[in-house]
């Protein structure tokens, strides 16, 4: 049902708010793992942007909803494919600040010296521990796409963005 409506809701209209800050974090978690731009993802990465995201998941049931929306076995999604995969594993904001003072606390944990910014080397480290399989070119996609200033560093608002997609 819930994937239903989100298919309805990305390709017709969005009938309810919560529902489309859903969509907005979905299609910004794709696109920042999207690093050449096709329109789709591996499906490897689908459990990266979950954890990226602070969603729990069974692996399992990660892998069966994978198969029912690659039946091909591609290995590939697009974002309607990967939005109908995730949708079953987002949850509600009445958790929001819970997970915004977990993210606080992860990047503190971080920000070693307190200066308020991690550097992207630091980044791109987490982000190497949340799944083994990026390679090199997707880390520096990634990071080029959350440091757009080429700034080498991270702040907690960049870093809240990259993790909430708000």
């Amino acid at each position: 049902m819930a994937s239903k409506n989100l298919r309805r809701a990305s390709s017709i209209a969005v009938y309810d708010e919560d529902e489309e800050q859903r969509l907005i974090i979905m299609r910004k978690a794709f696109q920042m793992f999207d690093t050449t731009k096709c329109g789709f993802i591996d499906t490897v990465k689908i459990s990266t942007i979950l954890n990226t995201l602070g969603q729990q998941f069974d692996e399992g049931e990660l892998q069966d909803l994978i198969d029912e929306e690659d039946p091909e076995e591609t290995g590939r999604v697009n974002f309607d494919q990967f939005a109908n995969i995730a949708s079953n594993f987002l949850i509600e904001d009445e958790d929001s600040e819970a997970i915004q003072q977990e993210l606080k606390e992860a990047f503190r944990m971080y920000d070693r010296e307190g200066n308020g910014y991690i550097t992207t080397s630091t980044l791109k480290e987490i982000l190497a521990a949340l799944d083994d399989k990026l390679t090199n070119d997707d880390l520096d996609g990634m990071i080029n796409e959350i440091d757009a200033d080429g700034s080498g560093t991270v702040d907690f608002d960049e870093f809240m963005e990259m993790m909430t997609g708000e």
